[in-house]
């Protein structure tokens, strides 16, 4: 049997996956070891930052047109390619080339963000004959709520999470907070007194802006920002990730794969990737709860840690992309 020829992907290296940092270079270089693949990296929404890139011509003045889906197609200002691959603000169109779209963020498409651009984005994009792509069943439901499309209509495919070093000896309470900051605030004194309990500390993992409501609080907790997630794993004895369920919880898998047990908000997008893995908490007092257990008993954090290291292959780059190239060439067939 003939091989198949390597399909020829344009892949936009501005990702969304803000809670661990941006990983579209982990899912491009692991892309690029299938050898199946002939990769060209490029950048909508900031400057090229290595050789390996390519330059797209005037692309501070399209990429503003780009975030609304439109401006000129995407493709002319590249190689010859099969299918173009986006993951953040930008949905550039494109001429006869399919373009693929994986929404990880939706915020953008909740009613409390008083943002409708993504939407009429997205729905721009899909009349053109985009390919919508979803990080969980859970995300791929609200997307198709709140654009209003058919099932059919979006694709399920999780994003690429790395491996990261396994953590030896963590001794702090590493809390990743993404869009629950009040909520944190409110249990941050609880999570103080059981730490300083055991000598050790509490250390937020999140945006600037939380971070800076954080020192503003005067609660003695490190802040640490999402380029620092990996330095923050590498130190945790326990993880809490309280998240909204906006977003791929790619900081969490990070923590199952480097051995870090880990304590999660029971949102459906948690039960659905996480659970059996992670404990799973529904209120903050049930977080308060679980904690001295997953914290001291070494036989409950012997289980998790085993467990998570299973779950987070699923979600590793050579994973993620092979289950992309599976989607470039169905899409590239039509």
């Amino acid at each position: 049997m003939n091989a198949l020829p390597p399909v020829r992907v344009g892949l936009d290296l501005d990702g969304s996956l803000e809670s661990l940092d941006n990983t579209m270079t982990d899912l491009a270089d692991a892309l690029s070891n299938t050898g199946e693949c002939q990769l060209v990296r490029f950048r909508t929404q900031s400057a090229v930052k290595s050789r390996d890139e390519r330059r797209i011509p005037f692309r501070p003045l399209w990429a503003p047109l780009w975030r609304r889906s439109l401006g000129p197609a995407i493709d002319l200002r590249l190689p010859p390619l099969d299918v173009v691959h986006v993951a953040g603000l930008a949905t550039p169109p494109t001429t006869k080339v399919p373009l693929i779209i994986s929404v990880d963020d939706l915020r953008p498409l909740r009613g409390e963000s008083r943002e409708h651009q993504r939407i009429n984005q997205l729905r721009r994009a899909v009349a053109r004959g985009a390919v919508l792509v979803a990080s969980s069943r859970s995300a791929s439901h609200e997307v198709q709520r709140e654009v209003g499309l058919q099932r059919s209509q979006v694709v399920v495919v999780p994003p690429a999470v790395p491996l990261v070093d396994a953590t030896l000896d963590g001794a702090d309470l590493v809390v990743n907070i993404t869009g629950l900051d009040e909520r944190f605030l409110a249990l941050a004194p609880r999570l103080l007194e059981f730490v300083n309990h055991h000598g050790a500390r509490v250390v937020a993992v999140t945006s600037s802006a939380v971070g800076q409501r954080i020192r503003a609080s005067g609660l003695p907790v490190k802040v640490l920002a999402r380029r620092d997630a990996r330095l923050a794993l590498g130190q945790a004895r326990v993880v809490l990730h309280m998240s909204d369920g906006a977003r791929f919880p790619s900081f969490a898998i990070a923590a199952l794969g480097a051995g870090v047990p880990t304590i999660a908000l029971a949102t459906s997008i948690n039960r659905e990737l996480l659970g059996g893995a992670a404990a799973l908490a529904l209120e903050d007092e049930e977080v308060l709860s679980t904690l001295p257990d997953v914290w001291s008993s070494a036989a409950r954090r012997s289980i998790m840690v085993a467990a998570g290291r299973a779950r987070a292959v699923d979600f590793a780059p050579s994973t993620a992309a092979r289950a992309y190239l599976t989607l470039y060439r169905d899409v590239v067939r039509g």
